[in-house]
């Protein structure tokens, strides 16, 4: 299989458990991943948010972002990014947080893989053609 292009909504998964955990694990086992740094500020988000909620401790975070520096691989400066995900953010009406790691994709001409199933459901309403753009399951089955 090809690179993967993955966003926080799949790496979050590698170091927390949480549903879609195991799917996500499998969409690391397949092999390269690649990712916008931006990626490391959206997990830590994550994690602060799950702190606030009380769904993980100090420790937890700090297991899990330990484990972040260890899983993500192929992590690209966003700086080059900003143009073209500016303009997908303009083109599909969409925060421009998500239309970097689109970016990026269509850059490297990987297929993205993300479990936000309603940006899924956007991209492929829009007509979303750059890149390939999977669900964690589909990803998933592509191991099987």
């Amino acid at each position: 299989m090809t690179t993967l292009v993955v966003d926080a909504s799949v790496a979050i998964k590698w170091v927390t458990y949480e549903p879609g955990t195991p799917l996500a694990l499998l969409v690391h086992d397949l092999g390269a991943t690649a990712a916008p740094d931006l990626l490391v500020a959206e997990c830590a988000n994550i994690l602060w948010k799950k702190y606030r909620r009380g769904q993980v401790g100090l420790d937890g975070v700090a297991t899990a972002l330990a484990a972040l520096e260890t899983v993500t691989t192929g992590l690209w400066p966003i700086r080059r990014l900003v143009g073209p995900a500016f303009e997908l953010a303009r083109r599909l009406d969409h925060p421009a947080y998500d239309c970097f790691y689109l970016a990026l994709a269509a850059e490297r001409d990987a297929p993205f893989v993300t479990a936000d199933l309603s940006l899924v459901r956007k991209l492929r309403a829009a007509g979303f053609g750059e890149t390939e753009v999977l669900t964690l399951a589909e990803t998933a089955a592509l191991a099987g």
